[in-house]
């Protein structure tokens, strides 16, 4: 099946403000900075006057106020955290571990996720927990990445994994553009996020899952108000997503790895058509959807996302910058801990409300220092 091509949406233009299309990225001081730990630096792309209801949405976004201490240290190339009933579990890219971690800060093996196959950006990626408490696991295996799910046992401190169901598998895989990530929407789907694996021409390809982001039930079927009749896709011309979020209002935002010019922050809408690879950033031609916000690549990379109380935290990998972009205003940003921590790989909200990231610095791109890879925390307050 050939793809359509598909006309920009409407994207909550009364939430947002119209005219969110973006001509250009620059760097220009905050009208109201927040007051970081580290100094923050602010990038904005033109957008209109802010109404007095943005206004009052941008006073509420969540912002880090206190000096970040590591929850946890001596990981191996850790991608991606989540909570399973308060404790959090933590996928190690190249061991192909699932670890919990204690109050203490002490790791424990909950299980080794069969056959995966580490080879550059491919191996154990992405993890969900669903409202019984199983585990959804993204890997890479020997033939191909995959979704699987596995049933989880025990207690804090003793927990296990049960055998693998496979819910979807197959996905062509290589050394880079894997995606990985995957999160359960407020709609109660799972979403999967499947980069092109440098088979470029399968983002436009609506019968590859490839360049796409997948919207599948509990127990990996096709919803009913699925955008393309009997299949899994959501949105499609994608290269390689890595962050899924979404917004108090239910809006979607998706970050995105760009090839040598843009990386991306993108609304995303069903069915909507992204560009890659006849466009990489703002589209000049074609009907596309554009990004709301977009960044040099060394300037950001960006991975894992979460939103927390009106604020869109974006881990860099890259650009070593701890992201954070207002809901109300998705054109601009600001940065934290510039260098500070290294490479960043996710982000997400702890039970407590505090911000906890993931450093990426033993992935065999970044430089490990002497406790690496930890997962930090920091406290949040509203601006």
């Amino acid at each position: 099946m050939n793809a359509i091509p598909l006309r920009r949406p409407t994207l909550l233009a009364a939430a947002l403000g119209a005219g969110l299309l973006l001509s250009s990225c620059t760097t220009t001081p905050p009208a109201a900075s927040p007051t970081p730990v580290s100094p923050a630096a602010t990038s904005e792309v033109p957008s209109p006057s802010s109404s007095p209801a943005e206004t009052a949405a941008r006073a509420g976004n969540a912002t880090p106020t206190s000096t970040p201490r590591a929850v946890a240290t001596g990981l191996e190339a850790p991608w991606s955290v989540v909570f399973r009933n308060g404790t959090p579990l933590v996928s190690e890219r190249d061991s192909g571990r699932i670890l919990d971690l204690s109050p203490d800060g002490t790791t424990r093996t909950v299980g080794d996720i069969p056959g995966v196959a580490a080879v550059g950006e491919g191996g154990l990626l992405g993890l969900a927990v669903d409202s019984q408490g199983r585990l959804y696991v993204y890997s890479t295996g020997t033939d191909g990445n995959r979704l699987q799910r596995f049933g989880v046992t025990g207690e804090p401190g003793s927990l296990a994994l049960g055998q693998p169901e496979t819910l979807l598998e197959g996905i062509a895989s290589a050394s880079y553009h894997d995606g990985g990530r995957i999160a359960f929407g407020p709609d109660g789907m799972l979403y999967v996020a499947i980069g092109d694996a440098g088979r470029r021409d399968s983002s436009q390809d609506l019968d590859s899952l490839n360049g796409k982001i997948l919207r599948m039930t509990p127990d990996g079927g096709v919803p009913g108000d699925n955008p393309f009749p009997d299949s899994l896709v959501y949105s499609y011309g994608h290269r390689n997503p890595q962050g899924l979020a979404w917004a108090e209002d239910g809006t979607m935002f998706a970050t995105e790895f760009g090839q040598n010019t843009w990386d991306e922050l993108n609304i995303i809408t069903a069915g909507a058509n992204y560009g890659w690879p006849a466009v990489e950033g703002i589209a000049t031609t074609g009907d596309f959807t554009d990004p709301v916000q977009q960044w040099e690549p060394t300037e950001a990379s960006p991975s894992g996302m979460a939103h927390i109380d009106g604020t869109l935290f974006i881990a860099n990998l890259r650009g070593q910058v701890l992201r954070a972009v207002p809901v109300a205003d998705p054109s601009t940003s600001t940065t934290y801990y510039d260098g500070e921590f290294g490479r960043l790989r996710d982000v997400t909200e702890a039970p407590d409300g505090k911000l906890w990231f993931v450093t990426n610095n033993t992935d065999g791109r970044g430089r490990p220092g002497p406790d690496d890879d930890r997962i930090l925390s920091v406290d949040l307050a509203l601006q």
